[in-house]
């Protein structure tokens, strides 16, 4: 008969529930990062979807693009890789959630040219799931952004 492991011992030590948590704060800025690059493809193809079908920005919309949804997770992912974590979680969680609810908006809600259901021809399919995919990808970011400013608290960086 084997004999069980003394898992509770190393749990009330706290060396198992240590280790847990060294690994899921380690992995937090790998998952940061992937999103950011997986969120920086699917935005560029969105854009090339919004050039080939013809729908246009307002000055508005091109400037939010550019600032919050294309700058603002990479300058995150600049704070992150140079350690400064609290400052890149928390600027990644506030340009996702922003990229989020302009992308929402604009692209479900808005009775606009930029709406899923008023792009027609061959870049419609193209426009519409990357603009699903990017709400998805937008959200996640926004709560892996939190999530590590949450368990960033604690320690100085910002």
């Amino acid at each position: 008969m084997c004999r069980p492991r003394k898992r509770a011992t190393y749990a009330k030590e706290g060396l198992l529930s240590d280790a847990m948590t060294q690994t899921s704060h380690q992995t937090r800025p790998f998952a940061a990062l992937a999103l950011v690059l997986i969120h920086l493809v699917v935005s560029t193809l969105h854009g090339l979807a919004h050039q080939a079908a013809i729908v246009k920005l307002t000055m508005f919309g091109n400037i939010y693009v550019m600032i919050v949804i294309t700058l603002g997770p990479l300058v995150a992912a600049g704070f992150l890789v140079a350690r400064r974590q609290k400052t890149g979680a928390l600027l990644l969680a506030l340009t996702m959630f922003g990229s989020f609810i302009f992308g929402v908006w604009y692209h479900f809600l808005s009775n606009t040219t930029d709406n899923v259901t008023q792009v027609h021809g061959p870049w419609h399919s193209t426009f519409l799931w990357t603009a699903i995919a990017l709400a998805v990808i937008e959200l996640s970011g926004a709560v892996v952004g939190f999530r590590m400013f949450r368990a960033s608290s604690g320690r100085s960086g910002f």
